[in-house]
């Protein structure tokens, strides 16, 4: 059977840890304040799972008054992994006393998101699995927070070979372990902007369909544990990070693996990314654009190399040291609640392989619908079918889908 084109770090840092919570924690809502009042005026009003303001279906009052959860299927339809899916339960919940909002240096009302806990689990026919757990967390009014999470897996994959001269090769393995990323974040005066300090951790056992493929790697690549202490600048003035109208958001970050912190091997990676938005004829349309830049230096496994991340192009597919994505995705707001959006990008990796002007430019697109779940907090969900030229993959989505 043949297997799903992802990496190790890519499949489980984005599936277990981040996908489990997908929702951005900043959760910024230049209308937090009246947001707030409205909670408190509907409370009484209604049931939980429908808004008083229109009758419609809303999860608002069940997420933040009841301690609900938010349940978030995991769909995998890729034929090249085996049909397969899961489920993330995703919990709100905000400490008594906790600051709803705060006021920005600039005057704006600012909404302070409630703390995010999450669990997942996941399988797919052709014996891979996953579960693990983790939170988003505020403390001291917004000052701190806290991103984290810890899984285990045991995952059937494939690395492709270059392919510059014949048809990229598919090799075959199976990685099995568990991994964690710990995170915590200050905010640097009444300004927006972040700096954290993070621990990415994995621990790895790699088997190989084909024992002797192992020896098209050398020793450094085959390393099966990395610990890497982060540090990032996050700047963000996004309306609201959960499904942003307007704004943007611009983050640089460095991970450093070394021998003294636990790595079998000593490498870096960096990542730069800014994701802007801009309404248009009064908030019906929402035109939004990303650029991500991905590179690694030094002695990376093969299952950390950067890769092109786009829907619709398997993560890993195509690898190399250095990685850069464009994205442009437009969303109408048909109605108060639904919306459809449309979306395009190309991406590009080089490095070893090949220089940069003689690499090749890999494109997606692809069309999806929202609705509007908890207009308390703008949050939409709703689901991506995405076509990129190997594969065509249907994506469940709450909130934003860059992450």
């Amino acid at each position: 059977m043949r297997r799903r084109r992802l990496t190790v770090a890519g499949m489980l840092c984005a599936a277990c840890l981040s996908g489990m919570f997908a929702l951005d924690a900043s959760a910024q809502d230049a209308t937090g304040s009246s947001t707030v009042q409205e909670t408190n005026d509907t409370a009484n009003k209604g049931d939980l799972l429908h808004d008083a303001k229109d009758g419609d279906l809303d999860m608002s009052r069940w997420l933040l008054d009841h301690k609900g959860f938010l349940p978030v299927p995991i769909i995998i339809s890729d034929p090249a992994v085996g049909y397969g899916g899961g489920l993330a339960a995703v919990f709100f919940h905000r400490p008594a006393g906790a600051a709803i909002s705060r006021k920005t240096a600039d005057g704006r009302e600012q909404q302070i998101a409630p703390n995010i806990f999450g669990a997942m689990a996941l399988k797919t026919e052709n014996g891979s699995y996953a579960y693990g757990g983790g939170a988003m967390l505020h403390f001291k009014d917004d000052l701190w927070r806290y991103t984290g999470g810890i899984a285990k897996s045991s995952f059937n994959l494939d690395f492709y070979t270059p392919g510059e001269l014949i048809e990229p090769v598919a090799i075959g393995y199976n990685a099995d372990g568990v991994v964690s990323f710990q995170k915590m974040a200050r905010r640097l005066g009444d300004q927006d902007l972040f700096l954290g300090l993070s621990w990415t951790y994995m621990d790895l056992d790699l088997g190989f369909d084909v024992d002797s493929d192992r020896e098209l790697f050398s020793d450094e690549e085959l390393s099966e544990r990395t610990s890497g202490l982060g540090l990032s600048l996050q700047y963000d003035q996004r309306d609201n990070s959960f499904t942003p109208n307007s704004g943007w958001l611009g983050m640089i970050e460095g991970n450093f693996y070394d021998g003294a912190i636990g790595s079998d091997v000593d490498f870096q990676s960096y990542r730069s990314h800014v994701y802007a938005y801009l309404p248009l004829a009064d908030d019906r349309f929402v035109l939004g654009g990303r650029v991500d830049a991905r590179w690694a230096n030094g002695d990376i496994p093969f299952y950390r190399l950067p890769f092109i991340d786009l829907r619709g192009i398997g993560s890993a597919r195509y690898v190399d040291t250095r990685a850069a994505t464009m994205e442009t995705e437009l969303r109408w707001n048909m109605t108060p609640r639904w919306a459809l959006i449309g979306f395009l990008g190309a991406g590009r990796t080089w490095g070893e392989r090949n220089d940069f002007g003689e690499a090749q430019s890999q494109v997606a697109k692809g069309a999806g619908v929202r609705y509007l779940i908890a207009r308390m907090l703008r949050l939409y969900v709703g689901a991506d079918y995405a076509w990129g030229p190997e594969d065509e993959t249907l994506y469940i989505q709450v909130g934003s889908a860059w992450r």
